[in-house]
């Protein structure tokens, strides 16, 4: 390609972006009641054993299913339904006690706004996602009729229409406005309930998501009473060591205690001792004390693991000590922990 060409198609990307951008800035401008009403009535049905069940077709309907999937993750038990096999047995699936998320840019598609008629005769209520009242079109949808309540994309136009003469109509700033529509319904509804962290990472344990969410006490493999010895101010670097090298495998660092409290006074690392030896090896005699880091930075053992990961890209530090309430070692994480879990890289 020539540059010319380059910068002309680097020009239209950056045209589809700034198009969906605006998409949603208006969307968000629009948010009104009905958002909350719709929170509610998923609220109101989640409290009651019931299913959030979404349905949309072609490119709606998978927009749909991950609609679906975020709502589960967080907690909102939901699925997707395609709407023409909804007519076909799965209208099976609703109950009384769900909620319908039917989702159609124009708010006409035939087969959603069959499936929202049938399920308003059995009293089902029904969350709209479709273009809304804009100022392309100021009457109601067929599927606005229907509806509870509806979220208005406000999405006259797909992104980078007309754009340098060509007619380019695929689903673009409209799918990306539903879909953050979809994320910000599941996560109010999410926050109204009062989803935590940890109700996250029971329903999302593998991957990396799962992982970050993961305390970190669960990931330490030198524990304080156990494979990690707790080493006070006054003993020598050298009897530290020797300490250390009682174990089959040692720990990166030397956690040094306050005598009596048992508290967190430093820590020794093998950069520590490294450097220590090249410019005095006769400081091995020393107290540990002397030569440790005091006050280092450390985790509490409420943490998670993405604290852990946040100290580390932050800090570039290789070992931190995990204190309980009352500031006492209760183990030692090493980066190579997470790394083997892929939280971090090597080089992070």
């Amino acid at each position: 390609m020539t540059d010319t060409a380059v910068d002309q198609e680097l020009a239209f990307a950056a045209r589809v972006l700034s198009d969906e951008a605006r998409a949603l800035q208006t969307a968000a401008a629009a948010i009104g009641t009905d958002f909350s009403i719709a929170v509610g009535l998923i609220e109101k049905a989640t409290e009651a054993g019931g299913t959030v069940l979404v349905s949309g077709l072609g490119k709606s309907g998978l927009i749909g299913q991950k609609i679906a999937a975020t709502m589960a993750s967080l907690g909102i038990p939901a699925h997707a339904v395609h709407p023409t096999e909804a007519a076909h047995g799965d209208l099976g699936r609703f109950r009384k006690s769900d909620v319908a998320v039917c989702i159609s840019h124009s708010g006409e598609t035939e087969e959603v706004v069959a499936l929202a008629s049938i399920l308003k005769q059995d009293g089902i209520p029904i969350i709209a996602i479709c273009r809304g009242q804009t100022a392309g079109d100021a009457r109601p949808s067929g599927l606005e009729r229907l509806a509870d309540a509806t979220l208005a994309e406000m999405v006259d136009d797909e992104a980078a229409k007309d754009f340098a003469g060509q007619s380019l109509v695929a689903p673009t700033s409209s799918t990306t406005v539903t879909l953050a529509l979809g994320d910000a319904l599941a996560l109010a509804v999410a926050r109204r309930r009062s989803f935590t962290d940890k109700d996250f990472q029971r329903r999302h344990p593998g991957g990396t998501l799962g992982g970050l969410l993961r305390p970190v006490t669960q990931l330490l493999r030198f524990r304080a009473g156990e494979n990690l010895p707790l080493i006070t101010p006054d003993e020598t670097i050298t009897e530290a060591l020797e300490h250390a090298a009682q174990l089959k495998r040692r720990p990166g660092a030397i956690i040094i205690i306050e005598p009596g409290s048992g508290k967190l006074a430093g820590i020794f690392t093998d950069s520590d001792l490294r450097r220590l030896v090249r410019r005095d090896r006769a400081a091995l005699d020393r107290p540990i004390g002397e030569a440790m880091t005091a006050g280092p930075r450390s985790l509490p053992d409420s943490a998670l693991a993405r604290d852990a990961v946040s100290m580390i890209r932050e800090h570039r530090q290789d070992e931190i000590p995990v204190v309980d309430e009352a500031g006492k070692p209760v183990g030692l994480l090493d980066v190579q922990d997470l790394i083997a879990m892929k939280l971090v890289n090597d080089d992070a």
